[in-house]
């Protein structure tokens, strides 16, 4: 894999530099990047960007509970041993992880990983439950974290602006469970653990100047899911939505909105994937990357990932 990435051989991350070439952005979150202890992959990756004319000096990544072993049964089969009996879902630790990447430097010192938070102390905690008892267990419950990948809260020192703070996370698809709704309520309560951040909930938090990004994995307009975190984190004041619009998916389902290509007609094309400024930023621009996909371009976003790069310009 390595190899792959210096010698760009690979076709998936080919078509992965040339959609972020196309976007050109200051900071990027990348989702589903595995995550190894010494950071080669992730220094691979930054290396094979300056082929397409893009500067990351600046990194962030840690261990994502992804793939984490927990030597219990977490999903409730009666088995042990499988990557659905890691923290999250994950044949490896570190399996599709999360990286920062920045032109401006990062304060990594200043860095809030909320990672290790258990799901039963989260502030009114939806733990699922089946026949009155806890699933799939109380001693699994009892070690259980709330992230499937990660929160975190990434400072980035910008010129002329000064601190800029990344909210950023990837929140567990609401689907692949039982009647129990272990992964439905999971994706709630990872979408409103920021409601709680930004209410000072869990110590000091940014008044101004943040953004949160990531894969939330919810649709408030379709799809699975409990749709009250992704709907009151959509109409939060303190945030803005610019509505990222693309030609592709309007082509595609008429809807510009969407930003995942899945399945069709289940789970069909949705909008997961958000970029939301504090209130405090003048928004220039947003769209997602997503062109026709008879062009170039556009199959190269095909071949890259089911999830399209979104973007949004913003400004003080």
């Amino acid at each position: 894999m390595l190899r792959d990435i210096v010698r760009g051989e690979d076709p998936q991350i080919t078509a992965t530099l040339q959609v972020i070439a196309e976007a050109h952005p200051d900071v990027l979150v990348l989702q589903g990047f595995d995550y190894d202890l010494t950071g080669a992959a992730l220094m691979a990756y930054q290396r094979a960007l300056t082929a397409w004319d893009i500067e990351f000096p600046y990194s962030f990544a840690a261990r994502p509970n992804t793939g984490m072993a927990t030597g219990l049964d977490m999903d409730g089969d009666g088995r042990r041993g499988g990557p659905r009996d890691a923290q999250s879902y994950g044949r490896f630790s570190g399996q599709g992880g999360m990286a920062v990447l920045s032109r401006y430097p990062i304060n990594t010192d200043a860095v809030q990983d909320f990672s290790a938070m258990l799901w039963r102390d989260f502030p009114d905690a939806l733990l699922p439950h089946e026949d009155d008892e806890p699933f799939p267990s109380e001693e699994a419950q009892a070690i259980q974290r709330l992230s499937t990948t990660a929160h975190w809260v990434v400072p980035v020192d910008v010129p002329d602006i000064g601190r800029v703070t990344i909210m950023t996370f990837h929140a567990s698809p609401p689907v692949f469970d039982g009647p129990e709704d272990r992964n439905g309520r999971r994706n709630h309560d990872e979408i409103t653990f920021w409601q709680h951040y930004l209410a000072g909930t869990f110590g000091p938090a940014p008044q101004d100047q943040f953004v949160l990004m990531g894969d939330f994995n919810q649709d408030r307009r379709g799809g699975e899911g409990i749709k009250t975190a992704i709907t009151t984190t959509l109409d939060d004041p303190r945030l803005q939505d610019p509505m990222p619009r693309s030609t592709g998916s309007d082509i595609m389902t008429g809807d510009p909105l969407d930003t995942v290509d899945w399945d069709d007609p289940i789970p069909g094309n949705l909008r997961v994937d958000y970029v939301l400024p504090s209130a405090d930023w003048r928004v220039l621009g947003a769209g997602v990357v997503w062109p026709d996909p008879e062009t170039p371009l556009g199959q190269a976003v095909e071949i890259a990932s089911r999830h399209r790069l979104v973007w949004v310009d913003i400004a003080r």
